[in-house]
């Protein structure tokens, strides 16, 4: 058996949750490994525009909060620590990562460095095809920040083999970094599909964290999750053939049953016979799933199909300036003074002539499902009392139009309708993502020791 924890789902994830994951790794006395998900497509945008002003940022921002307290145990157990933390600049984290071990005291550490996703300069995005899966996005209009390809778990597998206590990569599939793990302590052969296939299971189950443990699932008395402020995050026990059990540790909270085990196995699931990774099609539609005792589900019967001929590849640049703007009315006849403030802001757009696109929600009646036209909105009566918060979005191709559309809303205070307060605005350059399907022959994955060349 191969126990493989998730200590983390996302970049901004719970810092404190990989320590009871590893502390329970350690405790079974057999080494193992913990994967750090924390790279969203944004997320490595902003890594990228980080390291252009800093060459020594550009990873994880979280980095020292979640390794630093769980580094030590996992080099005296033999738990391997495998994460996409590297994001835009993995050997900078990979040197905040010996630092962290400097001051601990752990000398100098193996720490692989993952290579080859990043295909700025490499590619000519005019000879790609565009991802379907983008549907209605706009067609890519602005200076290109960079273009990362989603690797597979054939370098991670072989840094871990060569020798590595942490592995750190930027972009890679997110099942990649548990599949990895599984195809280095196993040996399985990368022709053996359905294996291939199993731990690819296995690490979309564990990508998101707590989602698989009561994360995100919570609807008091509809599905009660325990103690969710101590949520446990997810442990999979894998055998050699591939079927897993997928747990957490004692004493947390959260819970691992049938239900929020099928509610991650559906996440982003497209096709479920179909199920694209760069390693392998997986296909789930004859997976089942046992409760094999408390907090305790067993899962086998995934297949494999041959990897796609392309990968995706996340193509990053720069959008327009986005403004908003928030204000507040109360009491008696609050929504008719929020829908006054909504048509007095369009009129002074107008009327001043400014170039933007812009919207109104009224948070707390109709904000999350209304259209950018409020057609919702519009068939609210004007008679309810309450708490209002109107938000403004303005968006434009200059940042001064926008400034200047997001000052109107400050200038409510003194000449919009009466009682209005608590404004609240910002603006900032917006940061846009396409996906593209790029020949495989143009992406070289590799890894190589931090210190040595790549």
């Amino acid at each position: 058996m191969f126990r493989i924890g998730s200590g983390a789902g996302f970049s901004g994830d719970r810092v404190d949750a990989p320590q009871s994951v590893v502390a329970a790794i350690a405790a079974a006395g057999e080494g193992g490994a913990v994967v750090f998900e924390t790279l969203g497509e944004r997320t490595l945008a902003l890594g990228q525009i980080a390291r252009r002003h800093d060459s020594t940022r550009g990873y994880e921002p979280l980095l020292d909060d979640l390794i630093e307290p769980i580094l030590a145990q996992c080099v005296a157990s033999g738990i391997t620590v495998v994460g996409n933390f590297g994001q835009a600049n993995p050997p900078a984290a990979a040197a905040a990562i010996q630092a962290i071990a400097d001051r601990l005291g752990l000398g100098p550490l193996r720490i692989a460095i993952v290579t080859g996703d990043d295909l700025l300069g490499r590619v000519d995005l005019n000879a790609t095809q565009r991802w379907d899966g983008d549907g209605r996005l706009p067609e890519l209009d602005g200076d290109i920040i960079a273009i990362n390809a989603y690797l597979g778990a054939r370098p991670i597998a072989d840094a871990i083999k060569a020798g590595a206590q942490v592995v750190v990569t930027g972009r890679v599939a997110d099942p990649a970094l548990v599949l990895g793990p599984l195809v280095a302590h196993f040996g399985w052969d990368w022709a053996d599909l359905d294996r291939i296939a199993a731990g690819t299971l296995a690490g979309h189950l564990l990508e998101c964290g707590s989602q698989v443990t009561g994360g995100f699932f919570a609807d008091p008395g509809y599905k009660d999750v325990p103690d969710i402020a101590n949520i446990g995050f997810p442990i999979a026990e894998v055998e050699a053939d591939g079927s897993f059990v997928l747990t957490k540790a004692a004493g947390t909270g959260g819970l691992v049953d049938l239900r929020t085990v099928k509610e991650q196995l559906l996440y982003e699931i497209h096709d479920p016979a179909a199920y694209l990774t760069p390693d392998v099609t997986l296909d789930i539609t004859q997976v089942s799933l046992e409760q094999a005792g408390p907090d305790r589900v067993r899962v086998r019967g995934a297949k494999g199909h041959a990897a796609p001929p392309a990968l995706k590849a996340t193509v990053s640049y720069y959008g327009d300036w986005l403004g908003e703007a928030e204000i507040s009315y109360a009491g008696a006849n609050a929504l008719a003074r929020a829908r006054l403030a909504i048509t007095t802001i369009h009129d002074r757009i107008i009327r001043r002539g400014l170039p933007v696109r812009h919207r109104a929600d009224v948070i707390g009646t109709v904000s999350a499902f209304d259209s950018d036209h409020g057609d919702l909105l519009a068939d609210l009566t004007d008679s309810h009392a309450g708490d209002y918060r109107v938000r403004f979005a303005f968006g434009a191709g200059s940042q001064r139009d926008v400034e200047r559309a997001v000052q109107e809303v400050n200038a409510l205070y003194c000449c919009g309708p009466a009682g209005g307060g608590g404004v609240r605005q910002s603006v900032r350059p917006r940061v846009r993502t396409l996906s593209h399907l790029v020949p495989r022959h143009l992406v070289e994955a590799d890894f190589h020791f931090a210190g040595t060349q790549s």
